[in-house]
């Protein structure tokens, strides 16, 4: 058993909080924001048709605008409530209920490795601490030949950036590119938000 997340301990203490997470975004979707960031620069990653893992995928806003995209869609999240969400808003794509640093798509009948598995969301800050590097691992081993593994999350939230290169070098990813936003900014020193992609070691 490994220790639980973040998010675990968040909705523990706080039931209502993945209800009020869904209806956050559903709220946000029907004002017409724009939900799209991370997945324009996803799918201009990804072959035509890819296989795309949406790690921590929440209620599906990423993969189901991918999905819609015509992208072949794994969403994987520890909340069930966000799992939930996803399979009544976003019918298509496989959602399945999974801690990331247990993740075993095989068990699933999903063999197949992925062209670009995403952890978007601050879903790395999340992560207890001592299984960031198991995660990293578990996201490794589920790349396609050539994938890429896509991470994006924010300064300031107990996870150092130079920290997590070194984890995700730990797991056997090698970083590609990284940049300040996901409409690819440059990274600086004062950049408070990091995208970094990583292919195999």
């Amino acid at each position: 058993m490994v220790e639980t997340s973040g998010w675990v301990e968040l909705t523990k203490a706080n039931p209502d909080h993945s209800a009020w997470y869904v209806e956050r975004f559903r709220k946000m979707a029907a004002a017409g924001d724009d939900l799209a960031g991370e997945a324009r620069l996803l799918d201009a990653m990804a072959p035509r048709a890819g296989r795309i893992l949406d790690a921590g995928c929440g209620p599906g806003r990423v993969g189901a605008i991918l999905a819609g995209l015509g992208h072949e869609i794994v969403g994987v999240d520890v909340d069930p409530v966000l799992i939930a969400a996803a399979r009544d808003d976003h019918p298509g794509p496989t959602w399945l209920v999974g801690d990331l640093a247990e993740l075993d798509l095989a068990s699933h009948g999903i063999a197949e490795g992925f062209d670009v598995i995403v952890c978007a969301g601050n879903v790395m800050t999340f992560l207890a601490p001592s299984t960031r590097r198991q995660v990293l691992g578990r996201l490794r081993a589920h790349l396609g030949e050539g994938g890429r593994v896509v991470t994006g999350f924010g300064a300031g939230r107990g996870y150092e950036f130079d920290e997590f290169f070194a984890d995700a070098h730990a797991a056997g990813l090698a970083v590609e590119l990284s940049f300040g936003t996901w409409d690819l900014r440059p990274l600086t020193a004062q950049s408070d938000f990091l995208v970094a992609v990583f292919g195999h070691s």
